[in-house]
């Protein structure tokens, strides 16, 4: 039994592009489509356009975990997710561990004959967006051996978004998460990691549904589409590369330049999202403690009740490699408190 990706009770979340609504593609960390289904196996139709490291997906199928690793820049193929499952109601959710790494695009499920899919909860009305980098992708996450040491070699097989500390801390709040974050970016063009050696930053990445070029054509998003009561906004890790200006000289020209478009895109955002709360942050990675001197600079000139500066118990001090489960939790448990402590009434 075929399911096509646009039955009305497949669930979608995640900046995912649906300009062919029979072929979404799936382009951001994070990203999911949900199904509840009866019979005793499910596929997923899928293809893959591969930028770089190997491309897995994850899913939840009953509450349990797995993974699988799609075939690089192929025709749509399908993957078998599970057969012999015991008779009765079945919940999936096929989502996308990785960042712009790669863009999937979804074709479809296939069931049993007989089987039936059945409707799903409403997703929560509390929202998150999360523009951040790796760390809020859950880069590195599973290599739990290497917590609090630097990152061992590796082409992608260790990140997973569903252990990022953005996703772990929507789902304590009960709330949905677009996670718009890229692995290797920073706020300005021409720095960072993504994409050498052009280097596109968040101010160029921000607005876009699809913005790796190396996979398509750059598309504009729509934010009318996801309304988040709740923005965080975790940039300024991955801008001292090629030169840690910032820590070098907190008021050398290229430091006052950063802070200058650091605040015109908080500005920014808090005119696209006129009543969200936005929170100012970085990580608990280890980074010079100048960027987040510029971030509360930056928060106290715009000295708005809707802008926060939040600050980890180990913030840019807690590890030289990526984030690790066990730290994304604690990172997730401190997150979710400071949001808590804001009040019931910016839901």
């Amino acid at each position: 039994m075929f399911v096509s990706a646009e039955n009305e009770k497949l669930q979608y979340s995640g900046r995912i592009d649906f300009d062919e609504p029979a072929a979404p593609i799936f382009i951001y960390a994070a990203s999911y489509v949900q199904i509840r289904f009866t019979g005793t196996s499910v596929r997923a139709i899928l293809q893959n356009h591969r930028s770089y490291y190997t491309n897995d997906m994850g899913y939840i199928l009953d509450g349990e975990q797995g993974r699988f690793t799609l075939r690089k820049d192929t025709e749509k193929e399908t993957y078998l997710l599970a057969e012999k499952l015991a008779e009765g109601e079945h919940d999936l959710l096929l989502f996308k561990r990785m960042d712009g790494c790669h863009i999937v695009t979804f074709h479809g499920f296939e069931l049993e004959d007989g089987a039936s899919v059945l409707d799903l909860p409403q997703k929560p009305d509390r929202r998150i967006e999360v523009f951040g980098d790796s760390v809020s992708c859950g880069e590195v996450s599973e290599a739990i051996s290497y917590t609090g040491r630097e990152d061992p070699v590796h082409e992608g097989e260790y990140s997973n978004s569903w252990y990022s500390y953005a996703w772990i801390a929507a789902r304590k709040l009960k709330a949905e998460l677009h996670d718009t974050s890229q692995g290797g970016i920073a706020l300005l063009d021409g720095t960072g990691w993504f994409l050498e050696p052009d280097y596109p930053g968040v101010e160029s990445c921000y607005d876009k549904m699809e913005y790796n070029p190396q996979l398509g054509a750059v598309k504009n998003w729509d934010f009318s589409r996801y309304v988040p009561q709740v923005v965080i906004v975790a940039i300024g890790q991955n801008d001292s590369h090629p030169v840690d200006y910032m820590a070098k000289d907190y008021h050398c020209k290229q430091a006052v330049r950063w802070r200058e478009h650091y605040c015109a895109f908080i500005e920014n955002l808090m005119k696209i999202y006129p009543r969200a709360q936005i929170i100012l942050t970085t990580t608990v990675l280890i980074h010079d403690a100048n960027w987040d001197r510029s971030i509360g600079e930056v928060c106290q000139k715009i000295a708005n009740e809707r802008v926060h500066h939040f600050l980890y118990s180990q913030n840019g001090c807690g590890t030289p490699g990526h984030i690790r489960i066990q730290e994304a939790e604690q990172m997730a448990e401190e997150l979710v408190v400071y949001i808590e402590s804001l009040g019931e009434d910016i839901w």
